[in-house]
């Protein structure tokens, strides 16, 4: 028998708003809605991994099983920037691909705030923000982008396709935070906030949670789940490799480029084999930066690939179907894992009408800042 690892239950709570609940009770929603996708219950779980960003020191984990049950399993709670989610899932990899369990809970969870993430200048030293640049996440890529305008002649009009594109995709979602048409027009003419990124080209302040029940070949076939199991076939992690442009800002391009590389090593498959993928489009310069880093097209043709639909739903290889984080919304410690339901949806053929169409091999990425990222490939069992 393989040591492979399989996902058998997922799902995730219709981002929002949701000031009347604690971040336990929204993790403990999606935690019961992935049990009951696989017919077990929190007795039948081995350990718990908890992603949560904003509440790193409170034990979010231990506090979700007050509310679905105290089974003095072990809990490890993970923060790692806007790949929390990821890592906690990544986790929970781990610990049965190297024997020590046989089935995990994974949930990730976030309730956000208002106003601009990022900006904060350390508390020895000049303060640099304002001074020199600005940290905050708006600022930062605007800056991604007019890079990648210098470079390649990306314009203003290819950058604001890319919010129209998830925001119809999100029309089709009937758990992302918003399904409302977003014409290219209104797209471009929306409050500009950091040039070239207008308010409808960043991401959805939402809280949210999403969950996901990860096991053993073994115990899926003894359990009789591999009829719907989707197969985790890589899980990459990496930081910031150092380039001399760090000592000015991260760069969320160098440790894209490793994780997926070690992504895509790992599957045995390259890019060409992807047919979906759920990106981290916090903004929508982001997400033509990342056609490029995930191998789906050459540097600097990032935005004919979005000129010619190529990664709109119909199109050779469909990105953030679900709407992604300009439209489903971005609950920082939810994210990844919400982005492992939505490709495992696929991949299971139960996506609705947005299902990509013999969906058979999935990637999901996220990046933050710090930084840290996270690709998955998954594959239909």
């Amino acid at each position: 028998m393989s040591n492979d690892v399989y996902v058998v239950g997922t799902d995730m709570i219709k981002f929002g708003r949701f000031p009347e609940k604690t971040v336990p009770e929204l993790g403990a929603q999606a935690a019961l809605m992935a049990l009951d996708d696989c017919g077990l219950t929190i007795q039948d779980m081995q350990a718990l991994y908890s992603g949560n960003l904003f509440e790193a020191s409170a034990g979010v984990g231990q506090r979700i099983l007050r509310e679905i049950g105290q089974t003095g399993i072990p809990v490890v709670n993970t923060a790692n920037a806007c790949a929390t989610g990821a890592t906690a899932f990544r986790e929970g990899w781990m610990a049965i691909k190297a024997g020590v369990y046989d089935i995990v809970l994974c949930v990730g969870s976030e309730q956000m705030g208002s106003g601009l993430l990022g900006g904060g200048s350390g508390s020895k030293g000049i303060p640099t923000e304002g001074l020199l640049g600005s940290g905050t996440m708006p600022s930062v890529f605007a800056h991604v982008g007019l890079e990648h305008t210098r470079k390649y002649g990306t314009t203003f009009e290819q950058f604001a396709k890319v919010s129209v594109k998830n925001h119809h995709h999100s029309t089709l979602n009937p758990k992302a935070m918003y399904q409302k048409e977003t014409p290219l027009e209104e797209v471009m003419g929306a409050e500009m906030i950091s040039y070239p990124n207008t308010k409808l080209m960043c991401s959805v302040n939402v809280d949210g949670s999403a969950a996901a029940v990860l096991c053993s070949e073994k115990k899926a076939r003894e359990l009789g789940l591999m009829g719907r199991a989707v197969k985790v076939r890589a899980s990459a992690l990496s930081s910031d490799p150092y380039t001399p442009r760090n000592i000015a800002m991260m760069d969320f391009n160098a440790v894209t480029r490793l994780a997926a590389k070690t992504a895509y090593e790992m599957a045995g498959l390259g890019p060409d084999a992807v047919d979906l993928i759920e990106l981290h489009d916090c903004f929508a310069t982001a997400e033509i930066v990342h056609y490029e880093n995930l191998g789906i097209c050459k540097d600097g043709e990032a935005g004919r690939l979005i000129d010619t639909g190529v990664t709109q739903l119909g199109g050779r290889i469909p990105v953030n179907v679900s709407g992604g984080l300009l439209s489903k919304g971005h609950p920082l410690g939810a994210t990844g894992i919400a982005n492992i339901y939505e490709v495992t949806t696929h991949l299971r053929g139960e996506a609705g009408g947005r299902q990509v169409e013999g969906a058979r091999i999935g990637l999901t990425h996220v990046v933050g800042a710090g930084s840290a990222c996270a690709v998955h490939i998954l594959e239909k069992a």
